[in-house]
């Protein structure tokens, strides 16, 4: 796989402090690799060995409460399974929202993500990419993230003078924080970005299941029924929600795997990536071998 890492932006970072915090990488309890203090944003390219021939591409937003970034299981172990698939993969390493080095804390991972969708589709032809292919995929809070990007897409967070399209081809949300709602919602990844005291107008801004629209792009979701950490119900909220407003989207719900299982559900004989991959043939995202 060839990999080359690009910082977001060339000038000034908006929002930004001066900020103290030094990214650190480090290893969790069960080994997996996780980033802490992200302030400069960055993706990098993961290029498949053979591309599909409709040269799909997925940026992929990875979780950890909007406090760290599991970059290892929901970063780049996913871009090398999509890039099995033939599809190019930019993993992102997007902004933690911190009061100390940031202003509107809660819009800087959306930047990030707009940022990456603009710089990918506005060099999709260096990167050998169809821009009308371009995806995004998260995990936990960066299924927040994600769900996010898919629902925001009419306003611009960055510069755009060019008016590059926003607008995520297509989702896929893995065990996504969807909710602001408190009997429901991730009560970290809530507090880290929005703060302990948010509004009630904030916390439905930025409860995506009521923000989706039919231009919302088609989605997959992925989740657990036991998931104690983010509750299913935020997938269900948002795929009643896609469905009324007749948005295609598909779902699958295991019975067991609880939360943060990455690309392998542990409990399960099959791998959901599979589902996703017949999910992309079906709707023309990706031809398939």
């Amino acid at each position: 796989m060839a990999q080359q890492e690009f910082s977001l932006y060339e000038g000034p970072v908006p929002n930004a402090l001066p900020c103290n915090k030094e990214e650190a990488v480090s290893k969790n309890a069960t080994g997996k690799t996780v980033i802490a203090n992200v302030t400069s944003p960055s993706f990098t390219v993961f290029k498949p060995a053979k591309q599909d021939v409709n040269k799909t591409a997925i940026i992929v937003c990875p979780g950890g409460g909007y406090a760290r970034l599991a970059i290892g299981h929901e970063g780049t172990e996913v871009a090398e399974a999509f890039n099995q698939l033939g599809v190019t993969v930019f993993v992102l390493k997007y902004r933690l929202p911190f009061d100390s080095c940031m202003t509107n804390k809660e819009m800087v991972p959306l930047q990030d993500l707009q940022q990456t969708i603009k710089l990918v589709r506005d060099r999709a032809e260096s990167f050998d990419i169809n821009p009308n292919m371009l995806g995004v995929l998260g995990f936990s809070a960066g299924g927040h993230l994600a769900s996010t990007g898919i629902t925001k897409f009419s306003e611009s967070y960055i510069e755009n003078t060019n008016l590059t399209n926003l607008r995520p081809d297509f989702a896929i949300l893995v065990y996504p924080v969807i909710s602001m709602d408190s009997t429901i919602c991730h009560k970290g990844s809530r507090d880290n970005l929005l703060g302990k005291n948010a509004s009630s107008a904030k916390l439905n801004l930025y409860s995506s299941e009521m923000q989706v629209t039919a231009q919302t792009p088609p989605t997959f979701l992925v989740h657990a029924s036991d998931d104690k950490s983010v509750p299913v119900e935020n997938s269900i909220r948002f795929y009643q929600a896609l469905i009324k407003n007749k948005v295609n989207a598909e779902m699958h719900i295991y019975q067991n795997g609880g939360h943060g299982f990455g690309l392998h559900n542990a409990t399960a004989t099959d791998s959901w990536i599979e589902r996703v991959a017949a999910w992309m043939q079906v709707n023309k995202l990706t031809a398939g071998k």
